[in-house]
């Protein structure tokens, strides 16, 4: 969602009242996540519901605008440009999932992988998959796209609850997301802090690295328990798992992600048609059938765009900025500060690409003030926006993953090891200052 800190503030508000903008964001955190844990039940309360208080909250709130102009504040971050991509790319992602499951895609391509990896491999495995994939195509949402609905295939074989499965490949997919070469945030921050990608990569690497692996020996040890369980030998043609390998290798080639679903799509009809597994009109009705199962995921972000718009305009995010920056002590505290401007700003906008251009001039002065390796502001901007990202429940990543998995995005968080443990080194490296070399 395109917030550019330079856009208007509303002039109803002075400087010192600015924190109110930001309460919408309290009111949310406090309507879901404190409900749910009150009740103890993150079903609960919807995520629809709680945003809709929140942006009605935040639209009352709005000083010196007639209502009418208020309302139409909100629709401008509806209108958003990155926000109505991500919409577009919600609608091919049901269509493509629901063609795909329709034909017999997923269920071949389930089988194919049980008949290649022993299932005390299957959890590392995805997890590796994931990583790799996210890393060769640049975005962890087409790798949620491409891989969940695979995985989630798994979890009845394996006996594991589906957010666990989904978390799996959500957790691996941000490992790519903070690395890759074509990943727009990768690109984000090496340009707003003016380092090289290859330079950003090498001191990333060595941040994320221990974490990935920690991961990994963690499914490893998770799964291991796993290699008795004995796994269907039903026989699904492997040709039918071709609509997921086409739109595997359309998405590395670097094709725009809305533009692999729909070729992803096509295949996916002729593929039906050549081998029988489905008639015309049932496959048009799956179409439609995965659009509509997409509303609630298209709402809560039109909300949350309205929402966040408002935040903004109202000072809040301004309010937030300046309080963070304030009171920097040393490099280390520098470092900090980066990495809470940024996980702020993630929070306020759930978009981590727009998170790192919102801030990454404020990074900028601070690392020149306080000569911070450029190389190492990047890798903080990049590394603390996916951590975020692999966090909030309404962030694009969790949102999908909870539809696929038809469970609430709260109760897949918990199974997240990779963005706690990648937090956890990347906290560790601005409190060691470390790698040394970059510090």
């Amino acid at each position: 969602m395109d917030h550019n800190p330079a856009q208007e503030i509303n002039p109803h508000i002075p400087a010192a009242a600015r924190w109110i903008g930001a309460t919408p964001l309290v009111v949310f955190l406090a309507v879901y996540l404190l409900t749910s844990l009150i009740l103890r039940d993150f079903y609960a309360m919807p995520i629809t519901v709680a945003f809709l208080v929140s942006s009605v909250y935040a639209v009352a709130i709005t000083r010196g605008l007639s209502t009418e102009k208020r309302v139409l504040r909100f629709s401008r971050g509806v209108a958003d440009y990155n926000l109505l991509m991500m919409i577009w790319i919600f609608v091919l992602a049901g269509a493509f999932s629901e063609a795909a499951k329709s034909i017999g895609a997923i269920d071949a391509t389930v089988h194919l992988i049980l008949r290649l990896l022993p299932a005390g491999l299957l959890l590392p495995g995805l997890f590796l998959a994931s990583c790799v994939i996210s890393l060769s195509i640049g975005t962890s949402v087409g790798t949620v796209v491409a891989l969940v609905p695979i995985a989630l295939g798994l979890s009845e074989p394996l006996g594991l609850p589906v957010e666990y499965i989904a978390a799996v490949v959500t957790g691996g997919a941000f490992f790519g997301d903070n690395l890759s070469f074509i990943s727009d945030t990768t690109i984000a921050a090496t340009r707003t802090q003016g380092c090289s990608m290859r330079d950003k990569f090498r001191v990333n690497l060595r941040i994320v690295l221990p974490a990935a692996i920690a991961t990994f020996v963690i499914y490893a040890f998770q799964g291991a328990h796993l290699a008795e369980t004995p796994l269907s030998t039903d026989t699904h043609s492997p040709w039918l798992a071709l609509p997921y390998l086409v739109v595997l290798i359309a998405a590395a080639r670097g094709i725009n992600v809305a533009a692999v679903l729909t070729l992803g799509i096509v295949v996916c009809g002729l593929v039906g048609a050549v081998f029988g597994t489905v008639t015309f009109w049932p496959w048009i009705g799956a179409l439609g059938q995965g659009i509509v199962g997409m509303g609630e995921l298209i709402i809560v972000t039109m909300l949350a765009g309205g929402m966040l718009e408002l935040i903004r305009f109202n000072g809040g995010i301004d309010y937030l900025m300046s309080g963070l920056t304030r009171g920097i002590r040393g490099k280390r505290g520098a470092e900090a500060a980066i990495a809470a401007l940024v996980s702020v700003a993630n929070i306020c906008t759930a978009n981590n690409t727009i998170a790192i251009l919102t801030t990454g001039s404020m990074a900028r002065e601070i690392t020149a003030r306080y000569d911070i390796d450029p190389r190492k502001s990047a890798s903080i901007l990049d590394t603390f926006s996916c951590l975020i990202q692999g966090l909030i429940p309404y962030g694009a990543q969790l949102l999908l993953a909870a539809r696929f998995a038809e469970v609430s995005p709260i109760a897949i968080v918990g199974y997240l090891y990779y963005p706690f443990i990648m937090g956890a080194c990347a906290i560790l490296a601005i409190a060691l200052r470390l790698p040394r070399k970059y510090s």
